[in-house]
């Protein structure tokens, strides 16, 4: 089928107009609470992205990686390595690993310190707080506290948020909110093992 030249040019024409206006209206600058959650993969993985990004225009990063603690990966040893972004792993590893909500909740307390630290000191454009949403969805952590603290963060610092299941509250309390969703896994269909460079 051949392309109607003329209204390809009105069809894009139209759009850069729109573009162009929706750009002239968005002036207010802030600091986002930025949720990924959904029971797609990529919600780590997009938040690790906008760390590099960050790191890419010489700004500070802090990273408190629940859950995973006891996982190698190598995320941690690359983001971990620059001098601007502070990268903190607590967690004995996913809860049907260890079995034992009074030690999950005292881990999720450590990193919760740790996260809330960062966030108050001033010193960080951006925090991701990585499977906060599985602590939040197990209530290792009181809900309002932790809403309480990002909501109360510096007006120009960012705040990522990753993990299945996240609270209604805290979608609420978000300025962006992506949800993956699963359409086909390798694992699931194909028995496909977890893969270098894909998964860790």
């Amino acid at each position: 089928m051949k392309t109607d030249t003329e209204s390809h040019l009105r069809m894009t024409q139209r759009r850069r107009e729109g573009h162009e206006k929706k750009q002239a209206s968005a002036t207010l600058e802030k600091g986002l609470l930025i949720v990924n959650t959904g029971n797609g993969k990529g919600k780590s993985t997009a938040a690790f992205g906008m760390a590099v990004r960050m790191l890419g225009h010489d700004e500070r990063v802090g990273i408190v990686q629940f859950i995973k603690g006891a996982l190698h990966t190598s995320e941690r040893d690359f983001l971990g390595a620059n001098a601007k972004c502070d990268f903190v792993t607590m967690g004995d590893g996913y809860t049907w690993n260890t079995q034992n909500r009074e030690a999950d909740m005292a881990t999720a307390r450590k990193g919760w310190e740790q996260a809330v630290a960062m966030i108050r000191s001033g010193d960080y454009r951006m925090v991701i707080l990585d499977e906060l949403n599985t602590v939040l969805k197990y209530e290792y952590l009181p809900l309002d506290e932790v809403l309480g603290v990002l909501t109360a963060r510096a007006p120009m610092q960012h705040i990522v948020v990753t993990g299945r299941h996240a609270p209604d509250a805290l979608i609420e309390a978000a300025d962006l909110v992506t949800e993956m969703r699963l359409v086909k896994h390798p694992y699931r269909e194909q028995g496909v093992k977890a893969q270098r460079g894909v998964e860790f």
